[in-house]
């Protein structure tokens, strides 16, 4: 039986694993099942926790610190990252002359408003802030960022990117004049916008934000109604997001001239995306656009015979742009086989059969707590790993068997 070349691209498990020990994980518990497999561990980041410390590994870039402004309010010791491989600016981008390397910052909003960094008894969508998130993009641009890549995802806000826009001089303010508070809530107050004071470097600098372009604003498929409640949002509670989002929404049209109510990626961390977009220039990205300019899945793939990939849950939300199934789909471009494992498999999780998906197991051997399974999940990711790799190497000896 010849030698199995494995591609390990695994996502993070929330609050649990990073990316790279998911990866390491599931790298153990092959080699226990075939100690003579080739493996390659390729940990993948969708804007999300990890995005900044994966793309600077990658890049053997450098961390910076940063203390900002919380979730809640309070002060936190936030990051951001320098990227380490240098993008040349050729004749003509961006109105640069000649071929000049670029300073490219990278952040992710979860680093400054992130759920994880919201107590349990304080998640209250309608007061959270993404205000140290533009307190990041101003580090960003004190350090000499020329472009600045945010990640959008895992967050713990529903304020639209009021907080991180003010904080870098956007106006937000109610009737009277005086600037409206933190949080959704308060943009139920909102009456105009004034961007004459906003940070003036924001107009020669490109901000490219990575976010699930599925994810939009307002409506039935808004970010309050599908995601308010994981955010602690009672049923009152969204239909007040709601309400302030479609206020939000429409000031924006009126006084920034964007429609960002139902705008592809507009909703994502929360409606950060819209903020950033409509308020601070940036430009929306599918995701992986941003990504796999630093991590370069397709190259690898080319040389595998098996894929592994996995997230912390593997739903009908999968399918919607999350890394099993991205992915999948790049390996099926090959013709590759492709197993996923996840701590849990739960509704819808059989459409992503139809994205690339081969097979789909649960890390977890018995019913655990949450914390439980947060606790043990290196090890319990590992011998899943190790079990399904012992059932691939036993099909492979019936196939050798059967052709001899």
């Amino acid at each position: 039986m010849s030698e199995i070349r494995v591609v390990i691209a695994p996502s993070g498990f929330k609050e649990s694993l990073s990316p790279e020990q998911a990866a390491a994980a599931i790298a153990e518990g092959i080699r226990r099942a075939a100690p003579d497999a080739r493996i390659i561990q390729v940990p993948l980041v969708d804007g999300g926790e990890g995005f900044t410390e994966t793309l600077v590994r990658a890049t053997k870039g450098e961390m910076r610190q940063a203390t900002v402004t919380g979730p809640v309010g309070d002060k936190i010791e936030s990051y951001f990252g320098i990227i380490g491989r240098e993008r040349i600016i050729h004749p003509g981008d961006n109105g640069h002359d000649g071929r000049t390397p670029q300073r490219i910052a990278v952040l992710e909003m979860a680093a400054a408003a992130g759920l994880r960094l919201v107590p349990k008894d304080r998640r209250d969508p309608l007061r959270t802030t993404t205000r140290g998130v533009g307190e990041l993009i101003t580090a960003a641009l004190d350090a000499g960022a020329e472009r600045i890549l945010v990640g959008c995802g895992d967050s713990g806000t529903n304020d639209g990117g009021a907080g991180a826009a003010a904080s870098l001089g956007v106006k937000l303010l109610r009737s009277d004049g005086s600037p409206i508070g933190d949080g959704a809530a308060a943009l139920d107050e909102l009456d105009r916008i004034d961007i004459s004071a906003r940070d003036e470097r924001l107009n020669d600098v490109q901000i490219d934000v990575a976010c699930n372009i599925h994810n939009i604003l307002c409506g039935e498929r808004g970010v309050a109604r599908v995601f308010g409640p994981q955010k602690g949002a009672s049923n009152e509670t969204v239909e007040k997001m709601e309400r302030a989002l479609e206020r939000y929404a429409g000031i924006i049209k009126r006084d920034a001239g964007i429609d960002v109510r139902s705008m592809p990626g507009g909703g994502a961390s929360g409606g950060l995306g819209a903020g950033l977009h409509a308020l601070l220039g940036a430009t929306l990205h599918q995701r992986y656009e941003v990504v796999m300019e630093y991590l370069e899945i397709d190259e690898v793939l080319k040389d595998a015979d098996l894929v592994f990939t996995s997230e912390g849950g593997i739903d009908f939300q999968t399918s919607r742009g999350k890394i099993p199934v991205e992915v999948a789909t790049r390996a099926k471009r090959l013709g590759l086989p492709v197993i996923a494992i996840a701590g849990t498999v739960g509704k819808g999780a059989d459409l992503n059969f139809e994205h690339g998906i081969d097979a789909m197991f649960s890390m977890l051997p018995k019913p655990c707590t949450l914390e439980e399974a947060i606790e043990q999940a290196h090890p319990m990711l590992a011998k899943c790993a190790e079990n399904v790799m012992r059932t691939v190497m036993l099909s492979m000896k019936l196939a050798d068997k059967r052709r001899g």
